[in-house]
């Protein structure tokens, strides 16, 4: 992997050393390894040690710099042909994204701090991944800024073991006598460094020998200037030391003899307290943040309430009193620094991520369409899934859509949308933002309208597959012209795989039936008296509210119902709430009195419900997807569209019935001559075809026609 780390600037600090520490170890494991940043004092290390520096003023927050920093930056990438950039600040990370979506590949971002809201910030959670130091960095990521759970990865700071002797033998107790206290990191406020000023003023009476070293450099020096006055109206002149920004911290925490954490802002982590625990120091810190990631109370450390100045100073004085407790718990803390917050652990779980990043695809699949049209797409989920088996696979499709996957096994997650005006805007930028938050890798339009190629782009897939055809597909980078004559309604989508290099050996649509729903059904038949030796054939009166020419007259449906009755046949009418009043016309019709489930099913039901149907008769509708995907031999009736088009091949037998008409197929939503193509079937032939599918054993063959060549465009 060739990986390219981008940070403001590489001065002192722990984001900065971690980020030399992590670049010389990918070099070592014989990765690419590249670092950008502004330059400063660590750049000599890196180099020294055979990484490539490359300088930009990344650290600059004028919008005029990040957008000459974005173009530089793309060329670098392409340059050094990067697979991966990981950011670990705001500005950075701004100018990675843009970069990174220019070319096509991913970021990875790590939280280091816990972040304003402000929309400037949000940028930390746009990674592919998210990498949060601790569980209150996590919590703030989810809570403040929406990044899905399933995109976090929690990786706790490391220390290095060498530089902090973490191999060297135990440290004697200090002897209260000569007792140093320290506070290690930048002097701010919620350092809680005035809280610990109050404490040392009781301590000071206690140990008149103790002192409290300050470490750590002042962005704030106003504030430096109220901590030293607060030293002198305490009269602890003699037992605090400010000592600025030092090099030589390990060498200073071995003489300690307790290291004191007292925030009183929420800490991301606690980076001195690994390091405090890797020399063997004693630590007191607050319980707030990050911290209860690395102390557990009693056990590697005591916690404190933050901001209590009485508790911390009663802990010290403790600590101060029975040496050997305080050395019990610091061994305990080194022991699960060793195993838990060692840098090469860090390390490793680091470069995890960058494998799970390249290697485990997010793809999203759209199909804004009917609930037949999705049906058919079920070939490709599982042509994407065989080709990508580890991959997050994502389904965008109509709300009325969604229970055909529900129990889809190709896809881990569908999301729906529901279109509540002709320009409905709202609905789409909230999708929008939606599918935003996933930041995928692939995706894949197999609706081709102008919705789905904007959804495509929303996405931030890095690569979006879809057909040319002029309706907004400057959104999609790897469109694909649609040359090919006629072909088949999934055939037809196996194009855009195509292009994808995925194979897509098994045409056949399939859907499965949720357990909850096949009970639902059971329960249904039971009310309705089929007994158990009972053929059950379906039947599919009605069709969408805009085709009703591709109805079959409703006087040949009585008529057939009837004929399936003197065979002992139980008939079941399905359909939507607005075929019920068909229905029940054709049941006031029969001399036998089929169950009506039109109107009475939910779509999953209606799986549930073809599927226990021996036979299924249908015009060109989703009902008769349903029944070729689940698995049900289909009598299917057509007039006025092709069935050339619109069968997919299913995985029991299907018979297709269609009249050769000089006008047919039209695709004529009003019929100006009667429907002579769909009144030209007669329910004899319908119940040849249907007993033939119930007999296959007795060789009718002339009755069962298989389903002619394989679709094209849907209608």
């Amino acid at each position: 992997m060739n990986i390219l780390q981008i940070v403001p600037e590489l001065r002192s600090g722990g984001v900065e050393r971690g980020t030399v520490d992590f670049a010389k170890y990918l070099l070592m494991q014989n990765h690419g390894s590249f670092v950008v940043s502004a330059g400063g004092s660590l750049v000599a290390d890196l180099e020294s040690a055979g990484v490539k520096h490359i300088t930009l003023p990344v650290h600059k927050k004028s919008l005029f710099s990040i957008m000459r920093q974005i173009s530089a930056l793309t060329r670098i990438l392409r340059d050094e042909k990067i697979d991966l950039v990981h950011a670990r600040s705001r500005v950075p990370a701004w100018i990675a994204f843009f970069a990174c979506r220019r070319i096509g590949i991913p970021m990875v971002t790590t939280c280091h701090g816990v972040y304003s809201t402000h929309a400037f910030s949000r940028i930390m959670g746009w990674g592919k991944y998210v990498i949060v130091i601790s569980h209150a960095v996590s919590r703030h990521m989810k809570e403040s800024f929406g990044v899905p759970h399933h995109r976090i990865r929690l990786i706790h700071r490391g220390v290095n073991l060498k530089e902090f002797n973490i191999d060297s033998d135990s440290k004697p107790p200090k002897e209260p006598q000569s007792a140093i206290i320290g506070i290690v990191g930048r002097v701010t406020p919620i350092k809680g460094h005035r809280v610990m000023l109050k404490a040392m003023a009781r301590i000071a009476r206690v140990h008149p020998d103790a002192r409290l070293w300050v470490i750590g450099d002042s962005p704030r020096p106003r504030y430096m200037d109220e901590l030293k006055l607060m030293v002198r109206k305490l009269d602890l002149q003699n037992h605090v030391e400010f000592m600025g920004t030092r090099q030589d911290i390990p060498a200073l925490m071995s003489r300690m003899s307790m290291l004191v954490a007292p925030a009183i802002g929420e800490e991301a982590f606690g980076r001195v307290l690994i390091e405090a625990g890797a020399c063997g120091v004693p630590v007191i810190a607050s319980r707030i943040g990050g911290i209860v990631d690395v102390i557990r109370h009693g056990t590697d450390g005591i916690l404190v309430p933050a901001g209590d100045a009485s508790a911390l100073a009663e802990n010290i004085i403790a600590y101060l009193k029975e040496p050997e407790y305080a050395a019990r718990l610091a061994a305990s803390l080194r022991r699960r620094v060793k195993e838990e917050f060692n840098d090469r652990v860090m390390f490793e779980k680091t470069i995890g991520v960058y494998r799970e990043t390249l290697e485990r695809k997010k793809i999203l699949v759209i199909k804004l369409s009917a609930l037949g049209d999705v049906i058919l797409s079920t070939p490709s989920f599982r042509a994407v899934r065989q080709q990508y088996p580890q991959a997050r696979i994502v389904a965008l499709v109509e709300r009325a859509a969604y229970p055909a996957l529900k129990a889809c096994p190709y896809v881990d997650d569908v999301l729906s949308y529901e279109k509540f005006g002709k320009n409905d805007v709202r609905s789409i930028l909230k999708l929008g933002r939606l599918l935003a938050r996933e930041q995928f890798d692939i995706s894949i339009d197999l609706q081709n309208n102008r919705l789905s190629h904007l959804m495509s782009y929303l996405s931030g897939a890095h690569t979006r597959v879809g057909y040319a055809n002029k309706r907004l597909d400057l959104f999609l980078n790897r469109p694909v012209k649609d040359l090919r004559p006629v072909v088949g309604p999934v055939e037809h989508q196996f194009q855009l795989l195509d292009q994808l290099g995925i194979a897509h050996p098994d045409i056949r649509p399939e859907l499965s039936a949720d357990r909850v729903d096949e009970d639902a059904i059971k329960a249904f038949l039971r009310e309705n008296w089929l007994g158990d030796n009972q053929t059950l054939v379906g039947i599919n009166p009605g069709s969408s509210p805009l085709w009703k020419t591709k109805q079959w007259p409703q006087e040949a449906f009585v008529e057939l119902c009837d004929a399936l009755a003197r065979q002992n046949i139980r008939v079941v009418i399905t359909g939507t709430k607005d075929d019920l009043p068909i229905a029940e016309a054709i049941a006031r019709q029969t001399r036998t009195r089929p169950i009506i489930a039109a109107g009475r099913t939910t779509v999953g039901e209606l799986i549930a419900l073809i599927r226990v149907c021996k036979v299924f008769v249908t015009s060109d509708s989703a009902p008769m997807h349903i029944a070729t995907a689940v698995g049900t031999p289909v009598v299917a009736i057509f007039g006025p569209t092709d069935p050339r088009r619109h069968v997919a091949p299913g995985r029991s037998p299907i018979s297709v019935i269609r009249k050769e008409v000089k006008c047919s197929p039209c695709y004529l939503k009003k019929c100006p001559i009667g429907l002579i193509c769909m009144r030209q079937i007669l329910p004899d032939e319908v119940l040849e075809r249907v007993v033939a599918l119930l007999h296959p054993e007795e060789g009718n063959a002339r009755s069962v026609e298989d389903a002619p060549v394989r679709a094209g465009l849907d209608s």
